[in-house]
């Protein structure tokens, strides 16, 4: 298959970096609705998905947008929702719960790594030489960011770490059926199975006692449909129409400017500063994104 014209990865990898930026709000939204509102964090990400699902899935409905998709592609949108919006729901609550909130964050952004693999194995995309050094460069900016070098902060144990691997790969694995999907399907199409396949399976695992929390009062229902919107859906849409046009292991890697946008959300919102190594690793992945840009030839 052709490459896609120049304007179209360029088109493409600016969605990638709309869709990073959007959800690095994830965790405004998440740190209100926690720490003010009580809810728990699973509580809190199975809202999100629903809420996401259910407003996308009204808007394609009133559109009267033909939500019909190939029967044999049922099976990876079943794939998706479990392994890529459930399962990593899961896994990644196990890590923060298990290691702590920073080695948790370090393994879940091994996910370029795994859709690296998964892509050069099964998907026939070749990263080259520009791709593995953004590849290194964002690995090695997410650590930073995330502060491995301070052992205050590191807990490890083994059951803890294979938790955080998996986080990394179920979320590698977001990207990978994102990009199998959408060639069949339209972007919003696939978005609005996903999230509710997703939300559906985690509903089985959350207490419907804490559900209800995310109804509580007007505050935390505007919260959660600002989460819904901005985060979820319109992140989530922008990642799949953009990956159409570059490739998922390029989209990967540039989508890890989600933890430099999310450093500079704390900042504004939580007074959250970053030190010098943390800055560093800002560099770094600003490195991976700019050299992985589409460059325009007349």
């Amino acid at each position: 298959m052709p490459p896609p014209p120049k304007d179209n990865q360029l088109r493409g990898y600016l969605l990638v970096l709309v869709a990073a930026t959007l959800w690095a709000t994830i965790g405004v939204f998440y740190k209100l609705l926690i720490d003010n509102y009580g809810l728990t964090p699973l509580a809190a990400a199975t809202l999100r998905g629903a809420l996401g699902g259910l407003i996308l899935l009204a808007a394609l409905v009133v559109l009267r947008v033909d939500l019909r998709v190939p029967r044999a592609d049922w099976g990876w949108f079943l794939a998706y929702g479990v392994f890529g919006v459930a399962l990593f729901f899961v896994c990644y609550v196990n890590a923060i719960h298990l290691t702590g909130v920073t080695v948790a964050a370090v393994l879940m952004y091994t996910s370029p790594a795994w859709v690296a693999l998964i892509s050069s194995r099964w998907m026939g995309e070749r990263l080259g030489v520009s791709g593995m050094v953004a590849l290194l460069l964002s690995l090695l900016g997410a650590a930073l960011v995330a502060r491995v070098y301070n052992p205050a902060l590191l807990r490890l144990n083994l059951p803890g770490v294979l938790f955080g691997l998996a986080a990394g790969f179920t979320y590698g694995l977001y990207s990978v059926f994102n990009k199998l999907l959408v060639r069949r399907n339209r972007p919003w199409v696939v978005q609005v199975y996903g999230l509710l396949i997703g939300a559906g399976v985690l509903l089985l695992f959350v207490p419907r006692g804490e559900s209800a929390r995310g109804f509580a009062s007007p505050d935390v229902i505007v919260i959660l449909l600002g989460m819904a919107i901005l985060p979820t859906l319109l992140a989530s849409l922008a990642f799949a129409i953009g990956v159409q046009w570059v490739p998922v292991s390029v989209a990967a890697i540039v989508a890890m400017f989600e933890p430099v946008a999310a450093a500079f959300f704390g900042y504004v919102f939580f007074g959250e500063r970053l030190d010098p190594g943390q800055w560093l690793g800002t560099a770094c992945i600003l490195a991976a994104v700019l050299l992985l840009r589409p460059v325009r030839r007349e």
